[in-house]
């Protein structure tokens, strides 16, 4: 064996940059809304490993309360017009014909340039007695797996948790056993967006220390 290899060996010049390489994925990482997107297709390798990065979130007692359904293709088409008959009413109350009509066409074109759009589905183990949001939970943590990987290989995405893309994954047969938790929406960005300016409250205002 390398002694190399061991970790109590470890030379900290070669931990460092891992670090805050890691450090930079979880920094960087940002809600890229779909009509940012440009259209560009994910290679299957890349959308596996994806996918598998979100099944090693922590899980309570491994009950790994999560499956997805990946829609691609015409499915994208299917889903914005979905969306934009989901909300035509409350666009043609709330907002002049004009308006509403140009918003029911943006959101039928929205999910186009996607690569892909995951559905996140929760699925509850009956025979273990674990509290529903310890589940929710985990769930998350899956999608943010999936995020960090997308902002690893520079691929945007944004998790969609509103009642419309919860409907649209609830057509798809789910069991008396699992819950539509949205849509995560997966795609490429330009290389000119704009990075954003959101700015995080500092830790000294949110850590309370007791020693």
């Amino acid at each position: 064996m390398n002694n190399t290899t061991k970790p109590n060996e470890i030379n900290t010049s070669h931990f460092v940059p891992r670090k805050k390489k890691i450090s930079k994925i979880i920094r960087t990482r940002r809600s890229i809304y779909a009509d940012e997107f440009v259209k560009r297709n994910i290679p299957e390798e890349l959308l596996n490993e994806i996918l598998t990065n979100a099944t090693y979130a922590p899980t309570h007692k491994m009950t790994e309360p999560w499956r997805f359904i990946v829609f691609k293709d015409h499915y994208l088409e299917q889903l914005g017009s979905f969306l934009a008959e989901y909300y035509k009413d409350f666009y043609f109350k709330k907002f002049s014909p004009e308006e509403a009509f140009e918003k029911y066409n943006l959101l039928k074109k929205y999910p186009l340039n996607s690569a892909c759009v995951i559905g996140v589905i929760m699925v509850l183990n009956r025979k273990i007695n674990l509290p529903e949001w310890e589940e929710v939970a985990a769930v998350s943590s899956a999608v943010q797996n999936m995020a960090l990987t997308c902002t690893a290989h520079n691929i945007g995405s944004y998790w969609s948790t509103s009642a419309g893309a919860i409907d649209y994954v609830n057509q798809f047969g789910l069991a008396e056993n699992e819950k539509s938790l949205g849509l995560m929406y997966v795609g490429y960005y330009p290389d000119d967006l704009e990075p954003s300016k959101k700015k995080r409250t500092p830790i000294s205002s949110k850590v309370t220390y007791f020693q």
